[in-house]
């Protein structure tokens, strides 16, 4: 997404004007926003991270606990809705600035079309990882996505120097994260569901960390951020480790331990290599879609790989 700073004459920086355009979508902003919502916690995060709380007139849909060093702040925040919430609720709360990485956010039974609130003169913002249209989602979640949408943030708020610090401290984290040495293992990223499990595919997140740190994505040939897995499939491909997404809303297979309990139960699920030797990596299920969290997934998985394989020193 090119953002491109609006100016008349020298007077760029006085007015911080910005127009940009997002997912395809072009948006106007005539000044830093003062009342923007995060329509769910990765969003959130990240502007809380930029420190930009006291601009925040609402945020909604926490599917975890928020980051520690993140929490006083998000508690200053009002809640909007425990989901998405609906148009009426969003505009209850005057906001200027609308920011999502789902666009499930905008969709009719919730906030409404980012075109329509467009016309009502509040800009909503889209991270190109989860494009309505889908021609416009890059065809990998790559990291320097992640970061280029920090950096938009941080300069639509004005504040592109905390943004640059932000940024610099992920990708110092990213080179730090440990390594295993000598690594041949395929790897399956197993998101909720049981019956029918929700398994990493080749095009996002999961799939470039999994390339990152040397091992092979065992849905790596699957062209889909996620896709519906089944047990037969996953068992003829028969993982070396499983990463869990550990989700925190309760639902069938949500848990990192209701999965394990899951996997040792289930007849075609507990013959899995991974399964029979307890290879597991458990990770937040807000870090495997592309976010502030998504170097934590790097080094957690990492970590959990020297583990199991040993360990490469870094450069």
């Amino acid at each position: 997404m090119l953002l491109l700073i609006t100016a008349c004459g020298s007077g760029t920086a006085a007015t911080g004007a910005a127009r940009l355009t997002s997912c395809g979508l072009p948006l106007d902003i005539p000044a830093p926003p003062r009342r923007a919502v995060a329509m769910e916690q990765n969003a959130a995060e990240i502007m809380l991270s930029l420190g930009l709380a006291g601009r925040m007139a609402g945020s909604a849909y926490r599917t975890d606990p928020v980051l520690p060093e993140l929490a006083p702040d998000y508690a200053k925040v009002p809640v909007l809705s425990a989901q998405y919430p609906g148009r009426e609720a969003l505009l209850a709360a005057k906001p200027d600035f609308v920011y999502s990485m789902r666009a499930s956010a905008f969709a009719p039974e919730a906030a409404g079309s980012r075109q329509d609130l467009a016309k009502l003169g509040v800009p909503a913002y889209l991270s190109a990882n989860d494009c309505e249209d889908h021609a416009l989602i890059p065809a990998r979640a790559e990291f320097e996505a992640i970061f280029k949408e920090i950096d938009d943030i941080a300069t639509v708020f004005g504040v592109r120097e905390r943004g640059q610090a932000v940024v610099a401290d992920l990708r110092r984290r990213l080179r730090a994260a440990e390594r295993p040495e000598h690594l041949d293992a395929d790897v399956m990223w197993y998101y909720s569901g049981t019956r029918t499990p929700a398994i990493a595919g080749g095009t996002g997140l999961p799939g470039t960390i999994t390339r990152l740190l040397g091992a092979r994505n065992a849905f790596a040939d699957v062209d889909k951020q996620w896709a519906e897995g089944n047990w037969e499939e996953i068992a003829a491909r028969d993982p070396d480790v499983i990463v869990l997404a550990d989700l925190t809303r309760g639902g069938d297979g949500d848990s990192a331990e209701a999965k394990k309990r899951f996997l040792r139960s289930d007849p075609v699920a507990a013959r899995l290599t991974a399964v029979r030797n307890d290879r597991f990596i458990v990770v937040p299920g807000s870090s495997v879609d592309p976010s502030i969290r998504a170097v934590t997934a790097v080094e957690q998985v990492g970590r959990g790989l020297t583990r199991l394989f040993g360990r490469k020193e870094n450069a």
